[in-house]
């Protein structure tokens, strides 16, 4: 599975377009906007699915720190996140 971020980082209500590259839980790749990729862990939870992303660099230095992540399709079908914790 892939996981494309349009920013640099997920945010609360960002949007994410999960790609099915053929891959099985629970490891996946996750693209941000800025170019940086990371390895990440993920996992089906009915609906939605839940993504474990570790810590990382934004392409201009940032330090974003580990998250977890539940993502979620809205009414229109688009995929946002929504923060569940600290790691």
């Amino acid at each position: 599975m892939r996981f494309v971020f349009t920013h640099s980082h997920a945010f609360p209500g960002g949007r994410v377009a999960p790609e099915d590259d053929g891959g099985v839980e629970p490891g996946c790749l996750v693209e941000f906007g800025d170019g940086v990729t990371v390895l990440a862990q993920w996992r089906q939870e009915g609906a939605d699915m839940v993504l474990d992303i570790p810590g990382y660099r934004t392409a201009k230095g940032a330090m974003i720190e580990p998250r977890r992540w539940r993502l979620v399709q809205d009414v229109e079908g688009i995929w946002r996140s929504r923060r569940i914790s600290g790691n």
